[in-house]
């Protein structure tokens, strides 16, 4: 298994070797595939012409940037207050993301359409959310002692599975712990 750390050149500078370590490969090649589908479906209407110029601006960028955005969230996951890095893994580098995101399609010429803005919005929020589910349950993760891509495929069905039991379960809890909290009061 090849880990990013091994590819950092010895001479170079210090922000390129800081962020090749800070960048998750797993993420930036799922992200660019998935999220240029999105693209594509969105402007499925619109003609391949304008949406294909999208989607290869889109892929580039994409490929750049959401390894990078991912090793932040990995890194979030580190911060002393789990809070906090929930939420900059959910909210705070999805909308760094999107922005820049936004601001590379100005730059490219196309003018993306309001309702793929808003298709790849809704999908990076339900991204965040499964990258912190997945991370907290080690899944993508890269670097050291960490596992194989194959390795987080064969674990996938199993977290999805978790993951979409996840509101039942935390409402199952929540109504377990009213009624333990109501029988408490009527013993007293």
């Amino acid at each position: 298994m090849i880990h990013h750390e091994d590819m950092i050149p010895a001479a170079g500078s210090p922000f390129h070797a800081r962020a090749l370590a800070c960048w998750n490969w797993k993420c930036a090649l799922l992200s660019a595939a998935a999220r240029s589908i999105v693209y594509l479906a969105a402007m499925a209407r619109t003609g391949l012409g304008a949406g294909l110029s999208i989607v290869l601006v889109e892929m580039a960028y994409v490929t750049l940037t959401a390894g990078l955005y991912a090793g932040m969230q990995q890194k979030a996951l580190a911060f002393r207050s789990r809070l906090l890095g929930n939420a900059t893994v959910v909210f705070g580098v999805p909308m760094l993301a999107q922005t820049l995101d936004w601001l590379a399609h100005r730059a490219a010429g196309p003018a993306v359409p309001g309702r793929a803005t808003l298709a790849v919005c809704v999908f990076t929020t339900v991204s965040a959310l499964f990258h912190l589910y997945v991370m907290r349950h080690g899944v993508f993760l890269t670097g050291r002692n960490c596992r194989s891509l194959a390795d987080d495929f064969r674990r996938m069905p199993r977290l999805i599975a978790g993951l979409l039991l996840a509101p039942a379960a935390f409402l199952s809890n929540l109504a377990g712990g009213q009624a333990r909290g109501t029988e408490s009061e009527a013993a007293l």
